[in-house]
């Protein structure tokens, strides 16, 4: 019986996940990887992060989005599950939306982390 655990999450772009996981200084490795878990089981990811205790954590393609895929009895962060992922989440957007708005000509004209941890972004797009 497998140990992993799959955790649904909304991301959806690779490259917007591996810049958001840089961003946070998480050391990761392309896949496609296997992920260690309980008694040598692995599972498939497209990225997978070690842990010093020989156990990964893994994001994998389900076929809608990248769900976390970890034996989460041997999660070994500074931060829970869910405070791991909300952070991860909070910069994949952010790498999203800023990739987005360059992509069709707008510019960052302000930025600002709010009090209760979001990001202001006032963007702009200047016409002819």
């Amino acid at each position: 019986m497998s140990h992993f655990s799959q955790i649904k999450t909304q991301i959806r772009n690779l490259d917007s996940l591996k810049d958001a996981l840089s961003e946070l200084g998480i050391d990761w490795k392309p896949g496609p990887r296997e992920v260690r878990g309980y008694r040598g089981q692995t599972h498939p990811a497209e990225i997978s992060i070690e842990q010093e205790n020989g156990y990964d954590i893994g994001f994998r393609w389900n076929g809608q989005e990248y769900e976390l895929v970890a034996d989460l009895q041997y999660w070994q962060q500074n931060l829970s599950v869910d405070g791991f992922l909300r952070q991860v989440t909070q910069r994949y957007a952010y790498q999203t939306v800023m990739k987005e708005t360059s992509r069709v000509g707008f510019q960052v004209t302000e930025q600002k982390q709010q009090e209760d941890g979001s990001i202001r972004l006032v963007v702009q797009r200047w016409s002819a």
